[in-house]
């Protein structure tokens, strides 16, 4: 049996990509496929999950609407699966409450991976020693990243950590300033430069206010956003809270964040689903700043809390970390059968 995998260039030169992935489980191999002159690593996955990866405005990566959608297959799956990790991350917020004290794990030594971590930064070795650091959302905690943080760390990235942010904050450039002076600490601790961040609704906002307006690209490598409200949400309008307030599409901060950007060094990758609950419209979980060059990746039948945990996602942020998009953001046309 096949497995078919479609690369499209479009005409305006952007290129979209569409195979299939899985529900939360634990990692998989991910097979590499030869697209064009370079190999491209793409997940082990199965039916029901179809991410779409462009850099512009993309008719056929935008997300669909009406009672045929709502009532397809997908988005069904993907609500009662919403509905049971909302009911799973109740029950573990507790033990997400505490910020635990940053140590290098010994057990997941630079140079040391798995087999299938060596597959994925064949490319490039030195990509699993950069520390990677979680950011979690609007009255959230650590506990949200459970899963990520034990698969990223399975896949062989030395150093992962969660950050908890307070839970009284009241201004995302008072966080994202928190959040420098953690990455500060970070890097004292493992002695390396720059880091990973992974940023989910309200975290990535935050990590992107540092990376864009704080000069947090001197220390950010690469900025990947899960359900972040970008271009705001009207949900937003329900809490007349300072924060939220800033949620809201068009406010002073989000504004502020349109603003021309001489130079950014940072790599930053958008997901954002179809099915987010939280971010409306789900497009405004798309990062279209023209001066920094993102990756928007779209994903079907996800929930909003359902994000950081489902497999497809996992992988894709993985892969991300590990520099193997960065190679695949050339225009190819290629149909690729991998068995």
């Amino acid at each position: 049996m096949c497995d078919l995998r479609l690369t499209c260039a479009l005409p305006s030169g952007e290129r979209t990509e569409t195979y299939p992935s899985t529900s939360e489980a634990e990692p998989a191999p991910l097979p590499v496929s030869r697209v064009g002159k370079g190999s491209v690593m793409r997940p082990a996955e199965g039916p029901g999950f179809r991410p779409e990866s462009h850099t512009g405005t993309v008719a056929h990566g935008t997300p669909r609407s009406g009672l045929r959608t709502l009532c397809s297959h997908t988005t069904l799956t993907g609500g009662l699966t919403e509905l049971a990790w909302v009911g799973a991350h109740m029950l573990m917020y507790p033990w997400g409450t505490r910020t635990p004290v940053f140590r290098p794990d010994p057990r997941h030594r630079p140079g040391v991976q798995p087999p299938i971590g060596r597959a994925l930064f064949a490319a490039d070795p030195l990509a699993a020693r950069i520390p990677v650091l979680l950011v979690h959302g609007l009255i959230d905690n650590r506990s949200v990243f459970s899963v990520m943080q034990r698969n990223l760390r399975r896949w062989g990235f030395a150093h992962v950590c969660a950050w908890n942010y307070s839970p009284f904050l009241t201004d995302v450039a008072r966080g994202a300033r928190d959040l420098g002076a953690h990455i500060e600490h970070i890097c004292e601790q493992t002695g390396y430069d720059r880091v990973h961040v992974v940023g989910h609704s309200l975290g990535g906002l935050i990590a992107r206010f540092h990376v864009q307006r704080q000069d947090g690209d001197r220390r950010v490598e690469s900025l990947v956003t899960l359900g972040t409200p970008h271009h705001g949400s009207l949900l937003a309008h329900v809490a007349p809270t300072p924060l939220i307030r800033q949620l809201r599409p068009g406010s002073p901060l989000l504004r502020e964040l349109t603003e021309p950007v001489p130079h950014c060094s940072t790599r930053i990758t958008a997901i954002y689903s179809d099915l987010d609950q939280m971010v409306l419209p789900t497009a405004s979980g798309r990062c279209d700043h023209p001066d920094l060059g993102a990756r928007n990746v779209l994903v079907r039948g996800v929930g909003h809390m359902s994000l950081p945990r489902h497999r497809g996602v996992v992988d894709e942020v993985a892969a991300t970390l590990a520099g193997r998009r960065d190679a695949a953001l050339r225009p190819v046309t290629d149909i690729t059968a991998v068995a």
